[in-house]
């Protein structure tokens, strides 16, 4: 876990490469959780016994399930003094280039790729990648804008 006194040492940091975190494990409970939540609930996320004749030899996480453990995981990487509230602003790129297998599990790296101040904080740019213990390719590439915000609440 790096720690930054400020929004201002963060951005001394742009180019810099945080992690690997923590590793994260993707179980088939939050799997059927995450398809009850979206109404996707196609038989590779679902059915282990369907699946394990399929093209991955089990059950997948979504790569949407995937995407939105990114809070978390990149959580586990650093901390900003003073920042009150983050926000996920949006992506600019998202590729899922291999699936993550349920059993495994995951964690990320990022890379500080800009930092731009905005009224009351910080607007953030990351590149996370996210690997899975199974080896083999990324599971997930994503190009993240969050926006951090410090001071006391308005």
């Amino acid at each position: 876990m790096r720690s930054f006194a400020s929004i201002d040492e963060l951005a001394g940091a742009v180019g810099e490469t945080l992690g690997p975190g923590p590793w994260y494990p993707v179980d088939q409970r939050r799997v059927d959780l995450f398809a009850d939540a979206t109404d996707d609930h196609q038989w590779i996320h679902l059915d282990p016994q369907r699946a394990a004749a399929g093209p991955y030899g089990g059950t997948i996480a979504h790569g949407y399930l995937t995407l939105s453990l990114l809070p978390v995981l990149v959580g586990r990487l650093y901390r900003v003094a003073g920042v009150r509230m983050g926000v996920n602003y949006g992506l600019n790129r998202v590729r899922f280039p291999a699936p993550v297998r349920v059993g495994t599990s995951v964690r990320a790296v990022a890379t500080v790729g800009q930092v731009d101040p905005i009224e009351g904080g910080a607007q953030l740019v990351t590149t996370v990648t996210v690997d899975s213990d199974a080896g083999g390719k990324l599971v997930c590439v994503a190009e993240t804008v969050s926006r951090l915000y410090v001071g006391p609440p308005r």
